[in-house]
């Protein structure tokens, strides 16, 4: 069960959000409705003062060659190799993906996950969906999917917090991952945002 409470404010958690393209703004609106800090990451140094990452949704082959380009994707890495949580949101998903199904693009690779880019179509095919979340509560959470990617195989130490139709949409790792397939930022519910916040105050890297 959840047990993540918005504070007054006083806490000292802050969270980065990769702000390279994509909903970028959303997360960070997201965060501070929950009374903790968000800051915009476009540098490696962004990275030094945060306690966790967010990768938002965008284009993955944009953000991953930027990442790049910007040396982000190193400072990344190093981040988590010392602790440091981090959540990814569709774009963000296929950029923790081990492997792309198809594909040779930029992408950190840090998470045990296949994954299928755009797998349920266009555009034109984005839809909702209640989703069951047990850790979240017993009501549905609504599931914004657009141009969504599938998670087709899932390795060793991998939790599947939520499936639409039999496919996982929402997956956690070793306590550091978490990827959901969906967009919790366009939504004015904060309880995905609240379950990572509670992955980011357990790492006690702060």
């Amino acid at each position: 069960m959840l047990r993540w409470q918005i504070g007054d404010g006083s806490s000292k958690m802050k969270i980065g959000v990769l702000a390279i393209q994509g909903s970028v703004k959303e997360h960070i609106n997201a965060i501070k409705k929950c009374n903790v800090e968000a800051v915009p990451v476009k540098l490696p140094r962004d990275l030094e003062s945060v306690n966790g990452l967010i990768i938002p949704g965008g284009e993955s082959t944009t953000i991953g060659k930027l990442m790049s380009e910007y040396k982000l994707d190193l400072a990344i890495k190093r981040r988590y190799s010392e602790g440091m949580p981090i959540y990814g949101t569709c774009a963000g998903a296929i950029l923790l993906a081990k492997d792309i199904v198809g594909s040779k693009q930029d992408k950190l690779g840090l998470m045990d996950i296949s994954i299928k880019r755009n797998d349920y179509g266009r555009q034109i095919d984005s839809f909702e969906s209640e989703v069951e979340i047990e850790s979240l509560g017993d009501a549905p959470f609504n599931g914004i999917f657009i141009r969504a990617p599938v998670i087709s195989a899932l390795h060793d130490g991998c939790k599947v917090i939520a499936e639409v139709d039999n496919n996982p949409v929402m997956v956690e790792q070793g306590g550091k991952l978490l990827v959901s397939t969906f967009h919790p930022e366009l939504t004015n519910d904060l309880r995905v945002h609240k379950y990572f916040l509670e992955m980011v105050e357990k790492s006690r890297i702060f």
